[in-house]
C-alpha cells in the first residue's frame, strides 16, 4: 500500500472519530459501554506525556493518531483520559510540530509551511477538548483553517498545504486530501463560520453514484482561466477523474464527507439535502453481508476502521437504524471482552478492537500483533459504538462524562480539619479502637452509575461518599478529613476505571500543599519535622497517576529519607507507626520501585515456610502467615516502573532467583484458599469480601485470571452498589468493605489500570527453561478440593481398580477354557 494512502487512511480514522463525537442524534442502538471499554484500553497505550510513537520510525510522535484517540475518548464520554494529549499539544506547545514543518527541521523557517489537513484536524481537536480554538498553542486555529482554504487559482476552495513564505512556495506540494477538506468544513461549521467555497469544493469530489473519492486528481483540459495550472491541467471532479482511474470509491472518505455535510447543514448551509441523501443511499447499498464496510484501494474488505466512521455518520443523519445496528454488531464481533476472552491471550487487552473479526479470532490464540493497527481500528470503531456526531461534540454538546459527580454548591465555610493520625496499636495490644462514622456526601452531590455493571455501581457508591473532593469522618463529635480513606478511594476508582471526574477532583485535593502537610506530615498536630511513610507512598502514587511528575519526585525523596540502610522505613513524629506491618512496607516499596534499595530483601527475608508473608514485619520466622499481607507482598514484589514492554515469562533481568521463587510460592499460597467461585471465606464460613478482592488483585498482577472473583463479588453487591461487611448479614452497606472490594469487582489491581505509574514485571507461568526449580505455576490454578470429595474420589478409584482386576481374572479363565474345548 502506498505511504500516501496510509497517511490518508490514518487521517480518515481521526476524522471519523471526530464525526462520531459531534451529533448525538442517533436512534439506533449505540453501545457506549463498549466504546468506553475501548477508550480505557487506548488510554493504556499512551505514554505518560500523552504521545504515541510514529509506527514508521519518525522522530516525532504520531500526532494524527493521538488526535484519533482523543476523538474516540470524547465520543465515548471519557474525555478526561485525553487530557495528557491536550496538554502535550496545547500547554507544552507541540501542536505546531503537527501542522507546520518546524518540528521536522526546527529553526529553519519551516514554521511558515502549513499542512492544511493537520490545521483543520487541530481546530476540531481544540473544539472537542473544550480548549480555546482561537488560542491553541498560541494560534488562532479558526483563522489558520480559513487561511488554508485557497481563495483563487487551481486549488480554489481546497483546504491546502501551502507556505506563508513565498520563498518556500516551490518546496511545498499540495497533498491535502478529502479528509482535510471534510475536517475543515466540520471545524468551521462548529465555529459558526461555514465556508461556502470549502463546502462546494467538497461536493465536487462526490461521484454521481453518491460516494466520495479520497484524493484530488488532475486532468488535462483545454479550458482557460486561473483554475488551470501551467501545462493545461486542472483539479478534476470525481466524475471527471473516472476515465483516468482517479475516482475509486472510498468508504472512509465517504463517511467523513457525510459527517461534514451534516455539520454544514446544521450550521445553516443550504442545498445539501440532495447530496446527503445520495451519500446515505450509496452507503446503505454497499454494506457487507456481515454488517461492515470497507475503505478504499487496498482496504476494500469490511473492517472496523471504516465501519466505525460510516456507522457514526449514518447514526448522525438518522433514518438508517437497521444498517447502523448491523454495523454495531460487526464492530462488537471484533472486540475483546471479559465474557469471551478471560481465558485467552486477550485477557489483558479487554476493550481492544481488531481490524476485523478474523484478526480478533487469531489474536485470541496468539495475542495482539501490529499494535498500531489495533489502536487505529479501535479509535475509529469507537465512533460507531458511541454514535456521537462531530458537530455536536465540537459544539460542546457531546455525551456527559460516563460517571460524573455533580459539583457541590459553593461552600464558604472552612473544611474540616485533618483527622489526627493515631499511633497504631501493636499486634498484642488490647486497646479498643475509637469509634468513627464515615459521612456521606450531601444529597445534591449524589450520582447514579452510568451502567448497570457492578463496577459502575460501586464507582458511583464510592463517589457518593465524597464530600466534594474528600472523605469526611465524624469522631467523638468532631468532623475530620480522612486523608487515608480519600487516597484509598482514588486508587479504588482507578482500579474500577470509573468516575474520572471524581478521581481528578479528589487527586487535585490530595496534592495541594495543605493536604500533603496534613496527611504526610501530621499538620497541625505535629509542629515540624514529622514525616510518615505510608501516606507519603500513597501520595507518590496518586501524583504519578495524575501526571504531577515534579511533586511525585519531591514526595518520593521525602519517603526515601525515611528508609534506613537495612531497607525498613521509619516514621518520624508523634504518630509514628508502631506495628511495622508488611502492608505498610509494601506501600513504601511500590512508591520507590525504581530504586528500592534494600527494601526488597527485607520483605523477602520475612517470607514464611508455606510461601505466605506475616502480617507484621518484625516477625522473623513463621510457618504460615496472613493472606492479606501475602497479597500486598506479591503486588510489591511483582511491580516495576511503567513500561510498554510485556511482562516477562522468565526471570526478569537483574532479579534474583530468590525474588522470583518468592513470588511464585506466594501466589501458589494465595491459590489455596479461594473457592471455585474465586472467593475467600472467613472464619465463619461466609465470603470475606475484602480479602477476596486483595487476593484476586495480587493474582491478576502476577498474570493470572481474576474474572471469577469479579463475577462472584458482583453478585454480592447491594442495591446501592456497595457491600456489606458480612454478606447475607444485617444487609447494611459498609464503606470500608466497599472500598476494599474495588479491585476484586474490577478483576484487577490499580497497578494495571490506565495511567498507572507501575506495571507487572513478570507473568506466570514461567517458561521451563528460565524458572527456578519448583517455581512453576499454571495460569489458572485449580481450587483445592474439599476433603470429603478427595476421599470419595479415592474410594471410587480403588473400587474401579478392584473391578478391573476381577474382570481380567475372569477373562483369563474364559480364554483358557475356550482354548481347551476347541
Amino acid at each position: 500500500m502506498r505511504r500516501g494512502y496510509l497517511a490518508a487512511l490514518s487521517f480518515a480514522v481521526s476524522a471519523g472519530l471526530v464525526t462520531a463525537l459531534l451529533t448525538g442524534t442517533a436512534t439506533a442502538a449505540s453501545d457506549r459501554d463498549a466504546a468506553q471499554a475501548n477508550s480505557r484500553w487506548l488510554a493504556t497505550k499512551l505514554k505518560p506525556d500523552g504521545t504515541l510513537d510514529d509506527p514508521n520510525g519518525g522522530a516525532l510522535p504520531d500526532h494524527g493518531l493521538m488526535l484519533d484517540v482523543l476523538f474516540a475518548m470524547y465520543a465515548s464520554g471519557e474525555g478526561a483520559r485525553a487530557e495528557p494529549i491536550v496538554k502535550f499539544l496545547d500547554d507544552q506547545g507541540h501542536a505546531t510540530d503537527f501542522f507546520t514543518w518546524d518540528g521536522l527541521v526546527p529553526g529553519a523557517g519551516y514554521d511558515a509551511v502549513i499542512v492544511g489537513g493537520a490545521v483543520a484536524k487541530t481546530l476540531v481537536a481544540a473544539q472537542i477538548s473544550g480548549r480555546d480554538p482561537r488560542n491553541f498553542d498560541g494560534h488562532d486555529m479558526v483563522a489558520e483553517t480559513k487561511a488554508a482554504i485557497m481563495r483563487e487559482g487551481p486549488d480554489k476552495g481546497r483546504v491546502s498545504d501551502y507556505s506563508k513564505d513565498p520563498a518556500l512556495a516551490d518546496a511545498v506540494a499540495n497533498n491535502a486530501n478529502m479528509f482535510a477538506q471534510a475536517l475543515g468544513v466540520i471545524g468551521l461549521a462548529a465555529a459558526g463560520e461555514n465556508d461556502r467555497l470549502a463546502i462546494d469544493k467538497l461536493l465536487t469530489q462526490q461521484c454521481s453514484e453518491g460516494y466520495f473519492r479520497v484524493f484530488f486528481g488532475e486532468v488535462k483540459t483545454t479550458e482557460t482561466g486561473d483554475h488551470v495550472k501551467p501545462g493545461g491541467f486542472k483539479i478534476s471532479t470525481c466524475d471527471e477523474g473516472k476515465p483516468f482511474d482517479q475516482s475509486a470509491p472510498d468508504g472512509d472518505a465517504t463517511g467523513l464527507a457525510l459527517s461534514a455535510l451534516v455539520a454544514a447543514r446544521k450550521a445553516g448551509a443550504a442545498g445539501l439535502d440532495g447530496p446527503i441523501a445520495k451519500t446515505v443511499s450509496w452507503i446503505t447499498a454497499h454494506q457487507s453481508a456481515g454488517g461492515g464496510w470497507g475503505g478504499g484501494v487496498g482496504t476494500e474488505a469490511a473492517n472496523t476502521n471504516s465501519t466505525g466512521l460510516i456507522v457514526q455518520a449514518l447514526a448522525d443523519v438518522g433514518g438508517a437504524d437497521a444498517a447502523v445496528d448491523r454495523g454495531v454488531r460487526f464492530l462488537k464481533s471484533a472486540q475483546a471482552t471479559a465474557a469471551a476472552d478471560s481465558g485467552t491471550r486477550l485477557a489483558g487487552e479487554l476493550g481492544a478492537i481488531a481490524y476485523d473479526p478474523a484478526a480478533y479470532q487469531a489474536a485470541r490464540a496468539t495475542g495482539i500483533s501490529g499494535l498500531d493497527t489495533w489502536i487505529r481500528s479501535g479509535a475509529q470503531a469507537s465512533l460507531g459504538l458511541a454514535q456521537t456526531g462531530f458537530y455536536a461534540l465540537a459544539k460542546g454538546a457531546g455525551p456527559p462524562p460516563a460517571s460524573s459527580v455533580a459539583e457541590p454548591a459553593t461552600v464558604t465555610v472552612t473544611p474540616p480539619m485533618a483527622k489526627p493520625k493515631p499511633a497504631r496499636a501493636h499486634k498484642n495490644s488490647t486497646s479498643a479502637p475509637r469509634k468513627t462514622t464515615v459521612l456521606k456526601a450531601a444529597p445534591g452531590a449524589m450520582v447514579s452509575p452510568s451502567a448497570a455493571t457492578p463496577a459502575a455501581r460501586l464507582g458511583a457508591y464510592l463517589a457518593n461518599h465524597l464530600t466534594g473532593d474528600h472523605v469526611e469522618v465524624a469522631e467523638d463529635g468532631k468532623t475530620y478529613v480522612d486523608y487515608d480513606a480519600t487516597a484509598d478511594l482514588v486508587l479504588a476508582l482507578r482500579a474500577l476505571d470509573e468516575q474520572p471526574d471524581a478521581v481528578a477532583r479528589t487527586s487535585k485535593f490530595l496534592l495541594t500543599p495543605e493536604a500533603v502537610q496534613a496527611y504526610a506530615h501530621g499538620a497541625p498536630y505535629d509542629q515540624g519535622g514529622a514525616s510518615y511513610a505510608e501516606p507519603l507512598a500513597k501520595l507518590v502514587l496518586v501524583a504519578e497517576f495524575a501526571k504531577s511528575a515534579d511533586l511525585a519526585v519531591q514526595l518520593r525523596a521525602e519517603l526515601v529519607k525515611l528508609r534506613g540502610e537495612d531497607g525498613t522505613f521509619t516514621d518520624i513524629g508523634s504518630f509514628a507507626d508502631a506495628d511495622e506491618t508488611v502492608e505498610r512496607h509494601t506501600w513504601a516499596l511500590l512508591a520507590t520501585a525504581a530504586d528500592p534499595g534494600a527494601a526488597v530483601e527485607v520483605l523477602l527475608s520475612r517470607q514464611c515456610a508455606d510461601g505466605t508473608f506475616p502480617k507484621h514485619l518484625d516477625t522473623m520466622e513463621c510457618g504460615s502467615g496472613d493472606l492479606a499481607a501475602t497479597a500486598s507482598a506479591v503486588t510489591a514484589l511483582a511491580a516495576r516502573p511503567f513500561t510498554d514492554a510485556a511482562p516477562a515469562t522468565k526471570r526478569p533481568d537483574g532479579w534474583s532467583e530468590r525474588r522470583v521463587s518468592a513470588i511464585v510460592s506466594a501466589v501458589k499460597a494465595l491459590g489455596v484458599r479461594p473457592t471455585g467461585e474465586g472467593l475467600v471465606t472467613g472464619e465463619a464460613g461466609a465470603p470475606d469480601v475484602a480479602l477476596s478482592a486483595s487476593v484476586a488483585a495480587a493474582r491478576q498482577v502476577a498474570g493470572l485470571d481474576a474474572s471469577g472473583t469479579a463475577r462472584s463479588l458482583g453478585k454480592l453487591a447491594l442495591a446501592d452498589g456497595g457491600f456489606a461487611k458480612v454478606p447475607a448479614g444485617d444487609g447494611a452497606t459498609d464503606f470500608p468493605t466497599s472500598l476494599a472490594a474495588a479491585p476484586g469487582v474490577a478483576g484487577r489491581s490499580w497497578l494495571t489500570a490506565a495511567d498507572s505509574p507501575l506495571s507487572p514485571a513478570l507473568r506466570l507461568p514461567l517458561s521451563e527453561a528460565d524458572a527456578a526449580p519448583g517455581t512453576q505455576l499454571q495460569a489458572t490454578a485449580q481450587p483445592a478440593l474439599p476433603p470429603w470429595l478427595v476421599w470419595g474420589l479415592t474410594g471410587l478409584a480403588g473400587s474401579l481398580l478392584l473391578a478391573a482386576i476381577a474382570l481380567i481374572f475372569l477373562l483369563r479363565r474364559f480364554i483358557k477354557t475356550k482354548g481347551v474345548s476347541s
